[in-house]
């Protein structure tokens, strides 16, 4: 029987109640389940892991202080004002020691060679310090160098990054004769600028190399013309002038021999050798320009370009008088060179020939950046004898001996 407003009111007032009715759940919906106790911890552990805005404060306010006390750490060891387009992408040595004031040119000068700057690769078993032949305009003698940056083997399994004339390391030699009217053109294709210095030439003023001091430097892609006429006979050498902190330590320097007119007025000998020394850093495949500095400090060394045991063997015969020119074409490091089998006797120094009784024997002589040391050796007897540096770890390759050796050292084969 349908329900009547009396059966509504025995449902709410009458003693014998009737259960409500529940109305009909929408289709597609179940029912609620009822209210547990679960539901109620449920709701007690969110409010327990809810964020208050005092503790969302206090979490602001100590990653603010942090980020600060690491920004003044970082800002008292480092200069946070260099970016990377000032350093161009430069690889720093490992090791090297930088101060928050090591401003971003000495990060350039000091950092590895680019090897995408790399236009050539040396042959293996390639020499440097070969002759330089001149052309001719009118009476004037005309020589090219070229700056570039290339690949060179200083041992068979060693190679290095390197600036170089011509393609050599060292440079080529050019050999003059005094009274000679020359044109040096540098063409640079390094990518940064130079110049070159005639050390210890008397030039005029213009042409004496000093990148803006003397001249404009010579940029990437340009040339400048070198025009002296040789005045001095004696042993010189020219290295860059620009960066030179750099560009000397890898590699840009050359002997420059300049002859006395006549046979009579040169030195007896009867061979002449040049010893040209240089200091490399070469670490993880990476050439940098050695310095006498953390990070810096060299692990090679070089006699004309290669390093003992792939430095060249002089071959003489008992009695033969050797010229030696010792160049001090490195830039670091003073070397004692020492040469075994009796006393050499030296002739000159600094281009400036001793006269006769100023003369003086020696069996070791300290060669430092920029001197030169011209002496008169003579083979005592058959037998191997070497030349080299008195540093004992000048004589080594990467703190290694290779066949008794390494470094600056040469063997001078003597035989009867």
């Amino acid at each position: 029987m349908p329900a009547t407003a009396g059966d509504e009111a025995m449902t709410t007032h009458g003693s014998h109640k009737k259960p409500a009715r529940r109305p009909p759940a929408p289709r597609g919906h179940e029912p609620a389940a009822p209210a547990t106790a679960d539901d109620a911890d449920g709701e007690d552990l969110d409010v327990a892991f809810r964020v208050t805005r005092p503790q969302l404060a206090a979490a602001l306010f100590i990653s603010v202080v942090v980020l600060a006390a690491g920004l003044t750490l970082s800002a008292s060891v480092a200069n946070l004002g260099i970016g990377a387009r000032d350093v161009e992408g430069a690889v720093m040595p490992p090791g090297m020691i930088m101060t928050r004031d090591t401003p971003a040119q000495a990060m350039r000068d000091m950092a590895a060679v680019d090897p995408d700057a790399l236009t050539y690769r040396a042959p293996v078993d390639a020499r440097g310090d070969q002759l330089l032949e001149p052309t001719m305009d009118g009476d004037v003698k005309v020589f090219q160098l070229e700056a570039s940056v290339i690949e060179w083997n200083i041992l068979d399994y060693e190679r290095v990054m390197a600036y170089a004339f011509n393609h050599q390391v060292p440079g080529p030699r050019i050999r003059l004769t005094v009274g000679d009217r020359v044109r040096i053109r540098v063409t640079n294709h390094l990518p940064e600028p130079t110049t070159v210095h005639w050390h210890g030439l008397i030039v005029p003023n213009a042409m004496d190399g000093p990148a803006e001091i003397t001249q404009d430097p010579i940029p990437p892609g340009g040339w400048f013309d070198y025009e002296f006429t040789a005045n001095q006979a004696g042993t010189f050498f020219y290295h860059s002038h620009s960066h030179v902190d750099r560009q000397q330590a890898l590699g840009l320097y050359g002997a420059l021999i300049v002859d006395p007119h006549g046979a009579a007025a040169a030195h007896p000998a009867d061979q002449e050798v040049v010893v040209q020394l240089q200091e490399w850093t070469e670490r993880e495949g990476y050439t940098y320009p050695a310095m006498p500095m953390e990070g810096l400090l060299p692990n090679f060394f070089t006699i004309n370009g290669k390093a003992y045991p792939e430095t060249e063997t002089i071959h003489a015969r008992v009695g033969d008088q050797l010229l030696i020119r010792f160049i001090g074409s490195s830039s670091a490091f003073i070397h004692p060179m020492h040469i075994r089998g009796g006393p050499f006797t030296v002739i000159a120094t600094d281009g400036v020939s001793l006269a006769e009784a100023a003369r003086y024997q020696k069996d070791t002589v300290n060669v430092a950046p920029g001197e030169r040391y011209d002496v008169l050796w003579t083979a005592p007897e058959p037998g191997k004898w070497l030349l080299h540096c008195h540093i004992n770890h000048h004589t080594t390759n990467d703190n290694v001996e290779e066949e008794g050796g390494g470094g600056l050292m040469m063997i001078i084969g003597v035989s009867h």
